[in-house]
Parts: C-alpha cells; sequence; structure tokens
C-alpha cells in the first residue's frame, strides 16, 4: 500500500523526511523495513547551527552521502531492493544527458538539495520538457509569488510543487535553485524490482 508522503515535524528534518519520501514513493508500505526508519533519523540531523546547537542546521552533504552509501549496502545484506547513487557538482542539473533527468525515466526519484532561505531537501518525482514535479516537505498552503512555481494540492501520494527547469538550474540562491554548480548535489533512488535499464535521458512527452 502507498502512503501519503510526509511534512517535517520541525524546521530541520527535510533531509531524513524526504529520503524516507523517497522510499515512501517507491515501496509500499508493507516493504520499508523498519530498521530503514531507525538508520535514517539516527544519521541524519548531525549539523551543527552558529550557536554549536546539534541538530539546528539540519543534515550535512557528508551525512546524505553516508546515508546513501548506508542503504546501498543494507540493500545488498537484507536483500531489500533499493539502490542509491549520489551526484554532485555540475552533474546536478536538468536538461539533456541529465542524470536526474535519466533516474526519472528509469522509474527513480530523487533527493535534490535546493535553496528555500537556506539548504533545502526536496524529493523530485517527475519531470517533462517544461517542468519538474516534486514534493517539498515544508507545508505551505498559500500560492507562490514567484513565476514558475505553482502548488499542486491534489497528488498527495508523488507531489506538492511545480517548478520550472531554469529556476532549478540556477547558479544563484534563488527559491528552489540547485545555486553553485560546484557545491550542488542529490540522490537518485531505485527500486531494483521496478527500475528500467540506463540511458534514456530524453524528457517525458
Amino acid at each position: 500500500m502507498k502512503i501519503p508522503l510526509a511534512y517535517q515535524k520541525t524546521e530541520y528534518d527535510c533531509g531524513p523526511t524526504t529520503m524516507m519520501n523517497a522510499l515512501s514513493c517507491l515501496f509500499d508500505r508493507e516493504i520499508i523495513p523498519p530498521d530503514v526508519v531507525k538508520y535514517i533519523m539516527m544519521y541524519s540531523l548531525d549539523a551543527y547551527n552558529e550557536r554549536g546547537e546539534y541538530g539546528k542546521n539540519g543534515t550535512s552533504q557528508m551525512a546524505m552521502m553516508f546515508m546513501t552509501s548506508w542503504l546501498n549496502h543494507f540493500g545488498r545484506v537484507k536483500r531489500f531492493p533499493v539502490h542509491c547513487e549520489y551526484i554532485s557538482g555540475s552533474e546536478v542539473f536538468i536538461g539533456h544527458n541529465s542524470k536526474i533527468v535519466d533516474g526519472i525515466r528509469r522509474g527513480g526519484v530523487v533527493v535534490a538539495r535546493v535553496m528555500y532561505d537556506v539548504w533545502h531537501y526536496v524529493l523530485i518525482t517527475g519531470c517533462d520538457s517544461e517542468y519538474v514535479y516534486l514534493f517539498d516537505p515544508y507545508y505551505r498552503c498559500r500560492p507562490y509569488k514567484m513565476e514558475g512555481v505553482d502548488l499542486i494540492v491534489d497528488k498527495p501520494l508523488t507531489r506538492n510543487r511545480r517548478v520550472r527547469h531554469e529556476i532549478l538550474n540556477d547558479t544563484k540562491k534563488t527559491m528552489y535553485a540547485f545555486g553553485d554548480p560546484r557545491i550542488r548535489e542529490a540522490v537518485i533512488v531505485f527500486n531494483l524490482d521496478k527500475s528500467k535499464p540506463a540511458g534514456n535521458t530524453a524528457f517525458p512527452e
């Protein structure tokens, strides 16, 4: 059974919430082992703020890399059909020959770090030639004033935002931008039982 994707419970837990949403999007609830929930929470929320308060700067890139590696190892050992690919830097963009587009075309989802006042994790679940469709775990009910960003209210299992490609590809610290190409990161997550072969980077119609 698929369940609605979750919203973060604090100002800081977008990282673990989005990683859990990736699994909820790909797997039925009955399939997800409880160990995964435990360890995703254990390995995230590791970043200190400027006051030295633990967890109040969210989840670091190092923690996201570690969770990627841990999930791959867990999947092999426990025969849970998950596979993650961590990408960074100039690999993180929306366009032709994009690993993100290829991952979506193959049936995966993408945990991506974007700007939203501060660095923030969202789940990319779909794309077409103009828009990317994502689930943002930060709850909002007011429409955006920014052109090219729209709320979606009727797809709780997969998406709640629609964002134009150029907004995500922006190199500045604007809302939903990947930002500076030197520090970009994303994790492509697959259900190995349902993923398609690699190599198709064309946009879905």
